[in-house]
Parts: structure tokens; C-alpha cells; sequence
């Protein structure tokens, strides 16, 4: 599993629970899923997003399209 692949899932997780947290819980619960979509947001102009730093340092691989490999015929 590549670390883009392991942060959409991590993000659609927290997002997921943090609405139903907000829902049966505390409406308080949707600031955290307005942080985890404004995280998402700016990492999709910056390629940076502190979970995507901390899943390389444990244990997924870095995207394909990173570090010159192959990628669907075309080299990076």
C-alpha cells in the first residue's frame, strides 16, 4: 500500500468518525472534520500532510510517481 493510498483511507476514516462523533456526541466533533478537510485541501497544492510524513517514517512505501520510477509507461 503506497502512503497516498493510506492517507485517503486514514482521512475518510476520520472524517467518517468525527461526523458521527459530532452527531451523537458533541457538535464540537465538526471542527475536527473541517480540520481533517482543510488538511486534504491544502495538501493537494503542497503534496505535504503531516500524516503523509509520519506513515513514510513507519512503514509505507513512497507514491510512485515519486524518486524517478516508472509510473504507467512514463518515467517521473
Amino acid at each position: 500500500m503506497t502512503v497516498e493510498r493510506a492517507l485517503r483511507g486514514l482521512a475518510g476514516f476520520f472524517v467518517m468518525v468525527s461526523l458521527a462523533l459530532g452527531y451523537w456526541v458533541s457538535p464540537a466533533w465538526y471542527l475536527f472534520t473541517a480540520f481533517v478537510g482543510l488538511n486534504l485541501f491544502q495538501s493537494a497544492f503542497t503534496n505535504w500532510c503531516p500524516a503523509m510524513w509520519a506513515m513514510q517514517r513507519f512503514w509505507l512505501k513512497p507514491p510512485a510517481s515519486c524518486c524517478g520510477t516508472e509510473v504507467r509507461g512514463h518515467t517521473a
